[in-house]
């Protein structure tokens, strides 16, 4: 069937153009916070911290306060990027001969949560560029909590996934379930105890959440259930400011966030691709997508040998992001047949998440990743709070010699990366996606369609989707995968068989089941437009003012 929208590619959705504002998310809820934000006089920061907190009500299967993130953000009025890591650390009773004695990390429950760092993280930027109050911030996620909205089918369905541990939680049971049998569809959602969480957040800062009340609540919750968080563990954490890692692509400037981020393995997949004319091989034939997939196992297997958090581990960063290693790594590439075997290359020593992207009037602009780790995070909620805790301790390693490996107040390696272009020194592009190890592929896979093959963000995102597994680099416990390349239906035959003659073997999904829910927007400066795309994957929208 034909589409009605397009230019490179016949996409099913329009093209989202504005010149006041745009934001994009996975849910409409969440980018229409965002925008209601801009229109009340915010910037692209207040606007991107109301959408947030939006995503953690409309969305809290992805993302929410007792989870993490990483904001990127580019200051017109300065021209820099900056970026504010919000990852929380390990809780300091937490080590690998405990997890060991009881048989590894749990999957779910208290001992997989790991210290909440978004709420500081939200609050730092707030503070710096904020021009609103946070109760106005805050407002869109307060009405959507006390107010209600109505369940979507995607998370209805993921709420089904869920229901046996929910009833045996009173509080989640309280919220997600309507007299124990999963929400369904259309039944409106409420979370007023999360609605009263955010007020006291909006009215006292960082030190309710981290200190004062909300603190002990979660504390109490803790050690109630015989887990691992402690009063220290949040009063000492701080979200940080962190200059971001870069590179250049065909004349872009392409910025990430630096480790404990995997912002890395995109800027090594670029500078691989950067040596082949990936243009003249055809958006996804057998060739663009084997030398893609190439790229990204070559660089997943430096971040396997060499990539945790800097503060524990020396990380040859300046090496790994090097154009001359990009070379090397270039020319172990064979474009007709798959590596049979990945080694880490020997760079110089030098020294369930929701992505959305905002952009305003003013020439800001914002990417974010936040997350609570896998569907519903622990699954438990910490109390009368409303907070959906994470379960980020399940990306641990408990191989002594892993730089990976679980330490008391360290911070565990992220595949969060949010993405910023700049073309000219001017904001050109910004784009994310959900989807654990598969961020960086799609974010590769984003890039390329944009600025290879010329194709609007709309196209770029709605293009059939590959994914790419690589055992045994699994981020989550037990870091186990099969080797396979996963496909949407809608490639070609073409280009199905040219890649098992490459030596990949292919698992082919839905025509529209590929991983991810990106979010990007296109920024054209001279006159001012800004071009939203969404993922139709899942829940997505562009909105534009």
């Amino acid at each position: 069937m034909q589409s009605p929208h397009g230019d490179k590619f016949p996409g099913f959705r329009p093209s989202i153009m504005g010149r006041n504002g745009m934001v994009t998310s996975g849910h409409p809820l969440a980018s229409q916070a965002g925008i209601q934000t801009m229109m009340a006089g915010g910037n692209a920061i207040d606007a991107a911290i109301s959408t947030a907190a939006a995503l953690g009500v409309v969305e809290p299967n992805s993302s929410g306060i007792g989870g993490d993130g990483f904001i990127l953000v580019y200051w017109a009025k300065t021209g820099i990027v900056t970026g504010v890591n919000a990852t929380g650390p390990a809780p300091y009773a937490a080590n690998r001969d405990l997890y060991l004695k009881q048989g590894g990390i749990p999957m779910k429950g208290i001992r997989s949560v790991s210290v909440p760092g978004l709420v500081d993280g939200w609050l730092k930027a707030h503070q710096r560029y904020g021009t609103l109050k946070l109760d106005q911030v805050f407002d869109p996620a307060i009405s959507l909590c006390e107010n209600g909205f109505p369940a979507s089918h995607h998370f209805a369905n993921s709420l089904s996934g869920e229901n046996a541990r929910f009833a045996e939680d009173p509080y989640t049971r309280a919220i997600f379930t309507d007299n124990g049998q999963p929400l369904k569809a259309g039944d409106i959602l409420y979370q007023k105890d999360l609605g009263m969480t955010l007020r006291e957040i909006a009215a006292k800062g960082r030190e309710t959440f981290y200190e004062g009340d909300i603190a002990q609540a979660m504390v109490q919750f803790s050690q109630a259930y015989d887990g691992l968080l402690t009063g220290k563990d949040l009063s000492g954490y701080q979200a940080s400011w962190v200059d971001p890692i870069y590179t250049t692509y065909r004349g872009y400037n392409v910025y990430e966030m630096p480790p404990n981020s995997s912002g890395h393995i995109l800027l090594q997949e670029l500078n691989i691709v950067e040596h082949f004319d990936l243009q003249s091989m055809g958006c996804n034939t057998a060739e663009s997508v084997h030398l893609m997939v190439e790229a990204k196992r070559l660089s997943f297997a430096d971040r396997e040998k060499y990539v945790a958090d800097p503060d524990w581990v020396d990380i040859p960063l300046r090496g790994m992001l090097s154009k001359a290693y990009a070379a090397k790594q270039a020319e172990r590439i064979n474009l007709d047949q798959m590596l049979t075997e990945v080694a880490s290359g020997t760079p110089e020593q030098f020294e369930d998440t929701t992505c959305f992207c905002v952009a305003d009037q003013w020439g800001n602009a914002v990417c974010v990743l936040q997350s609570i780790q896998s569907g519903f995070g622990s699954s438990l909620i910490a109390g009368h709070t409303g907070i959906l805790l994470n379960n980020r301790m399940t990306y641990w390693h408990l191989e002594p010699d892993h730089p990976n490996c679980l330490m008391p107040g360290k911070r565990v390696r992220h595949t969060m990366n949010p993405v910023i272009i700049l073309k000219d020194n001017q904001p050109f592009l910004i784009c994310g996606t959900p989807g654990a190890d598969t961020q960086v592929q799609t974010n590769l896979q984003l890039v390329t369609h944009i600025i290879d093959f010329g194709m609007t963000p709309q196209e770029a995102v709605e293009t059939p989707r590959w994914r790419s597994l690589q055992n045994p680099m699994e981020s989550t416990i037990p870091h186990i995968c099969s080797d396979v390349l996963q496909l949407e239906g809608r490639f070609s035959n073409q280009a199905r068989e040219g890649l098992i003659e490459k030596g990949h073997e292919l698992q082919i999904l839905g025509d529209w089941n590929g991983p991810g829910n990106a979010q990007t927007i296109m920024i054209n400066t001279a006159p001012l437009l800004l071009v939203g795309g969404s993922d139709p994957r899942r829940d997505g929208y562009a909105v534009g003012w």
